[in-house]
């Protein structure tokens, strides 16, 4: 017996008119990823899987994707009738379609979530997004990436720049999933920093620091800031610019499990690193985890939610769950069925 609509019946004889969940509409999301794969990207590479509750109607590579309600959903139809997501759209942007009323569900930055109208809703994740530096091959010389390493100004970038969101970390896994992350050392120390390359010829103290991410170009300008206090200069290209064997990358990677050995094996994949040993105890896991950072191939710097503006016409929710997996299929929207066509 399909669920969904006598739960529907359910809410409608028991909830006030202007709260009862109605079917139809089109719910508009946007999102700052540009992806030109023949289709979406697999779930935690890109677009969050609506598989099951909805089934891809159209498909714009790059520029926007379209979702249906599956009649045939395992927990009954959804309300909404379509699902349309714009791609490429900047926070700014994002956040000014919210505030016009051109979209439905927007990621937000520090900055946008600032500017919010008070009574605004969000819906936050877990801290799922892990910001890390990783260097490439050949910079070899490991006084240089533990140089880095204590040079980082976590706590100030933090604060500044992302309003505290999220939480500083020297681990690869979040506090939340770990729960051993606090041992991982993340305190400035430029003057250790500068011992360490005293003896590293001035010549090898030049690197650049690339990422991909617009976004995330003032990040990299301060660790650049960072690291001029510690002797090492870190020359920022512009953001075409391909990255080299002899650079560092500020890249963002994903928690794609909310079990921690799953977890860091996804992350030890994603960022090139060794296949963790499996181990059943949080002592095996922090071992495993210690031995990935060792050497500072890659510093890990703080772990980031996901978060959305949310208009007031979208009911029900929150739309994300904890590791920021899209949810939708229980949201409704406050207007009636005559919404328009698809556009």
């Amino acid at each position: 017996m399909d669920r969904k609509p006598v739960l529907a019946i359910l809410l409608v004889a028991l909830a006030p008119a202007a709260t009862r969940p109605r079917y139809g509409g089109v719910l508009r999301v946007e999102v700052r990823g540009v992806f030109e794969t023949p289709g979406p990207p697999t779930s935690g590479h890109g677009i969050p899987d609506l598989a099951g509750a909805f089934a891809l109607a159209r498909w714009e590579a790059g520029r926007r994707t379209i979702y249906d309600a599956n009649e045939n959903a395992p927990g009954g139809r959804p309300f909404v009738d379509t699902i349309e997501i714009l791609m490429g759209r900047s926070l700014r942007d994002q956040s000014n379609d919210l505030e016009l009323g051109k979209a439905d569900i927007v990621e937000l930055g520090p900055a946008e979530l600032r500017r919010q109208p008070a009574g605004r809703r969000v819906w936050s994740s877990a801290p799922v997004r892990l910001l890390v530096l990783v260097f490439g091959s050949r910079v070899e010389d490991v006084r240089i990436r533990q140089a880095l390493a204590l040079a980082v100004d976590r706590s100030s970038i933090h604060a500044a720049l992302f309003q505290r969101m999220g939480e500083v970390s020297g681990a690869l896994l979040p506090q939340w999933l770990s729960g051993y992350a606090f041992v991982f050392p993340t305190a400035v120390d430029t003057a250790r920093a500068r011992m360490l390359l005293a003896g590293v010829p001035a010549g090898a103290r030049t690197l650049t620091l690339t990422t991909d991410d617009a976004a995330l170009r003032p990040v990299a300008e301060r660790i650049a800031l960072n690291a001029r206090d510690a002797g090492l200069t870190l020359a920022i290209p512009p953001q075409s610019a391909p990255a080299g064997e002899n650079a560092v990358r500020l890249v963002e990677v994903r928690i794609g499990s909310a079990d921690p050995g799953q977890a860091l094996a996804g992350l030890a994949s994603a960022l090139g690193l060794p296949q963790p040993l499996r181990g059943d105890s949080p002592e095996a896991l922090l071992r495993a985890e210690r031995a990935l950072i060792e050497g500072s191939r890659v510093i890990p710097l703080m772990h980031l939610p996901d978060v959305y503006g949310v208009s007031p016409r979208v009911k029900g929710g929150p739309g994300i769950t904890p590791l920021g997996e899209w949810r939708f299929e229980n949201l409704w929207l406050a207007e009636s069925r005559a919404e328009g066509g698809r556009p």
